[in-house]
């Protein structure tokens, strides 16, 4: 980090290098927070929501590899590895299943592997616009060449002027739930995290991860319940209808369409946490 920023939770060494595990709260519910794709700083951006939530359940969130005070790697990022390493995360911070999963963006894929591997460590899956597999059939990837561009020049810094007023504008920094503290460190982890090596080779990967959740079984008996941007059908035809229709099979499945962005822990954080608790309380 360009300057030292305490890390807010504890960090265990997993596969030769440090993963950030943050936790709070109390309760008999333990909820693991998963983070999209990019989000440099997940802790901090989960924020609005588990704040909410951790008054009355313990609230945990794991930092991928390349993700705010996590260490960056250049482990593979397949599925396999990944969910190895938050699992391992969890177990070294004496975290115990059953976990109800709380994926946004890109991290969907992961809980529902998850599911499909480990059913009796998942009691449910939150999604916040979270992807499913189909989401990548026809989604188009940035070419290994671009990516390695992209990667160069944010290794030199070249983003870290601008990053405190790409920040200001975030939903994360405009949702009223951060403080002071939160933003300046927020905005210290983004000159370090944007477009990290782990970021960049999650994007490698996307697809075959894809695949690898597709070519499972349904893990139809989890309790599931989505919570859909509007906003994403700007860039994913008929995203509201595919994320509806994927859990239509699911013996307790449910989904709810929002009109704000990506974000949607942002946006709409009091609708969606109450809703995450009625939803819980009935499973």
């Amino acid at each position: 980090m360009s300057k030292t920023i305490q890390a807010l939770g504890n960090l265990v060494d997993v596969n030769g290098h440090k993963i950030h595990v943050f936790c709070t709260g109390q309760g008999k519910r333990t909820f693991v927070f998963l983070s999209g794709h990019g989000t440099s700083c997940p802790t901090l951006d989960f924020k609005p929501l588990w704040s909410i939530l951790s008054s009355e359940n313990v609230i945990v969130v794991v930092e991928r590899a390349g993700y705010g005070w996590s260490e960056t790697t250049n482990t593979s990022r397949d599925l396999d590895t990944v969910l190895g390493e938050t699992r391992k995360a969890l177990e070294l911070s004496n975290i115990e299943a059953p976990f109800i999963l709380v994926p946004h963006s890109l991290a969907g894929l992961e809980a529902i592997y998850w599911a499909q591997k480990y059913p009796y460590e998942v009691e449910a899956i939150i999604g916040l616009d979270s992807a499913i597999p189909e989401a990548y059939d026809n989604f188009k990837m940035p070419s290994a060449a671009i990516l390695s561009v992209i990667g160069l020049l944010t290794k030199i810094g070249i983003h870290r002027p601008f990053v405190k007023s790409f920040y200001k504008k975030s939903p994360a920094a405009q949702s009223g739930y951060l403080t002071k503290a939160d933003n300046e460190a927020y905005i210290e982890i983004l000159k370090n995290r944007t477009f990290t090596s782990d970021m960049l080779n999650e994007a490698k990967y996307v697809r075959q991860n894809a695949d690898k959740v597709k070519n499972g079984t349904l893990p139809v008996n989890t309790p599931i319940y989505l919570f859909i941007s509007n906003d994403n059908e700007k860039i994913i035809a008929n995203w509201g209808k595919m994320l509806s229709d994927y859990i239509a099979d699911f013996k307790n499945g449910k989904s709810m369409l929002l009109e704000c962005g990506h974000y949607v822990h942002a946006y709409e954080t009091i609708k969606i946490a109450k809703e995450i608790d009625d939803f819980i309380r009935g499973i």
